[in-house]
């Protein structure tokens, strides 16, 4: 169980020729068990605001704390799912869900026990011993998913994990990832350049803006849980995607 603080956070990156503003003063709360969205044009600090979080780069100003602890670097309480694959291709599809259960020294029974746990929620159960270059694209990414799961993290961090799958495979993710939290829930980070994604999957969507690279505006999803793909075509989901499509609008030619 945690919830996120970002308080005034700023990355800076420097060379010997240029300084960066990543992301400027930003801040941020997150609720336990929450589904925050992240969108924003190219340049907003969205997948840097990700690694902050996730521990790969420190803030230069500002802190971050997960739960009551200050983030200092990568931790088992952070999963991060990435746009690329991340399965390991000599190994089964069971045991890339418990490879980071191995890496934490857990015992061969509770792996196998918990990898079944995850791969039935993703619905890849009959695909345990198969191998990634048996899989499609979106199956490869049930396991990546299964795998950030079983590995038992409070928080999971993804930077546009379905972007690379055509239409019909990424809704068929977005339903499969909302079964897997309604099972269990996590504190979620989505990044995604995709707004019909944000709204279908997020409490809320956090729209961003370059230069500064910062939060521009927070949208409240007044959809609830067990949402269906058939949502998208109503007039209140349509009324969101057109406001948050305005505001990308409005902040890409300000910035421009």
């Amino acid at each position: 169980m945690a919830d996120i603080s970002i308080d005034r956070v700023s990355k800076v990156f420097t060379t010997a020729r240029k300084r960066t503003v990543a992301l400027n003063e930003t801040s941020l709360a997150i609720a336990t068990d929450e589904i925050v969205c992240v969108v924003g044009p190219s340049g907003c600090g969205k997948t840097t605001l990700l690694n902050l979080v996730a521990g790969f780069l420190e803030p230069t100003a500002g802190t971050i704390s997960v739960g009551s602890r200050e983030v200092a670097g990568p931790g088992a309480d952070r999963a991060v799912v990435f746009q690329a694959d991340a399965v390991f291709p000599w190994l089964s599809v069971a045991e890339n869900v418990a490879y980071g259960m191995r890496m934490q020294g857990l015992g061969r029974a509770e792996r196998a026990a918990r990898a079944e746990r995850y791969l039935e929620l993703v619905g890849l159960a009959d695909f345990r011993s198969a191998y990634p270059k048996e899989l499609s694209g979106g199956m490869r990414k049930r396991v990546d998913l299964a795998r950030a799961y079983a590995s038992g993290p409070e928080v999971l961090l993804l930077d546009e994990p379905f972007g690379a799958l055509d239409l019909f495979t990424k809704e068929a993710m977005w339903l499969a990832l909302q079964g897997v939290v309604r099972a269990e829930p996590k504190t979620i980070v989505f990044v995604t350049h995709d707004i019909e994604e944000a709204l279908f999957l997020g409490d809320r969507v956090v729209v961003m803006t370059p230069r500064p690279a910062r939060v521009h505006s927070v949208v409240d999803v007044p959809f609830g849980t067990g949402r269906d793909l058939e949502l998208r075509a109503g007039p209140e989901f349509q009324a969101l995607r057109n406001e948050i499509a305005h505001t990308l609008r409005e902040v890409h030619d300000d910035a421009a």
